[in-house]
């Protein structure tokens, strides 16, 4: 029975899917498919039952995901022991949106350079929304992330930060900032905004947006929080965005904050990686030095 075999069917276990589980192990679905078989015929007994609709897992399945995990769990706790008096070297894989790669990725990247120079840091940047999801599917091996409502199961979170949720408007003369200067209650309900396509951001916006029960104008729909600030920058909406995303826009000094006493509540902004591979050298090095900061 080798370890992959193992990572292969926790991969399949979790998504109950072999199009899904095959890519997040980088093999095709065929290579997965003929391990998966392999390893029932050495369990002797069938793991999953599947036809052309669905994947379940049977009894069999359930039982042998403690082992699958254990086994994995105690590899990495060997390997981990044998390289204590090593100095930790390996490739760590990243995801945060550009304003995160400026505040909170910037004291954690320079932590892991001064501590452990042998580790390879590859950064990808993007959409916040996506970063969970990334981490799920073996695309990055750490993200930074706002916390959601419900954080998925197998991910574990190290909050590094919070950042308020504040709103934004055009600074220059336009219909959407006469609205909002003109004095007295603002009619959010009549102003376009300017909201994120996915997220936990879109989410508290919405939310905010039922408890005044208001329904107002969609002008446009963006991926990411940055691109937010550039288009209410041009008068074209308002905006809710992180603060820690205005603090390094460009476009700052375009917009205008407006105060809104019943504000959404703040982000917490951390660290995310799924719970098993905290054990992994590399990975496990990274999480301990963002638990210090």
């Amino acid at each position: 029975m080798q370890h992959k075999q193992l990572h292969y069917f926790l991969a399949l276990a979790e998504t109950l899917h072999f199009g899904r589980a095959s890519a997040r192990c980088y093999i095709s679905a065929s290579t997965l498919s003929r391990n998966i078989k392999q390893l029932e015929q050495e369990v002797g007994s069938e793991l999953f039952v599947r036809d052309n609709r669905q994947v379940q897992l049977t009894s069999a399945g359930m039982h042998f995901i403690q082992y699958a995990k254990s086994t994995l769990a105690h590899w990495q706790q060997f390997k981990t022991s044998l390289s204590q008096e090593q100095e930790i070297a390996g490739e760590l894989s990243i995801y945060c949106s550009v304003s995160a790669a400026y505040s909170f990725l910037n004291p954690l990247l320079s932590a892991l350079r001064q501590r452990h120079g042998k580790i390879e840091m590859k950064l990808h940047t993007g959409d916040p929304a996506q970063a969970p999801e990334r981490v799920l599917d073996h695309h990055e091996d750490v993200a930074i992330a706002a916390r959601p409502e419900r954080l998925a199961q197998q991910l574990a979170f190290c909050r590094l930060g919070w950042s308020e949720l504040v709103f934004i408007a055009p600074k220059i003369p336009c219909e959407v900032s006469q609205q909002i200067n003109q004095g007295g209650a603002i009619a959010w309900e009549q102003l376009p905004f300017i909201i994120p396509e996915q997220g936990e951001n879109r989410t508290r916006l919405i939310n905010w947006w039922r408890t005044r029960r208001i329904q107002p104008p969609i002008y446009a729909q963006v991926s990411g929080h940055e691109a937010l600030v550039s288009m209410v920058s041009l008068g074209l909406g308002v905006a809710l965005i992180p603060q820690v995303v205005l603090e390094n826009s460009p476009f700052s000094d375009k917009v205008q904050v407006v105060k809104v006493g019943d504000a959404p509540r703040p982000f917490e902004i951390g660290l995310v990686a799924l719970q098993r591979r905290l054990s992994e050298p590399v990975i496990g090095a990274c999480w301990q030095l963002a638990e210090q900061l």
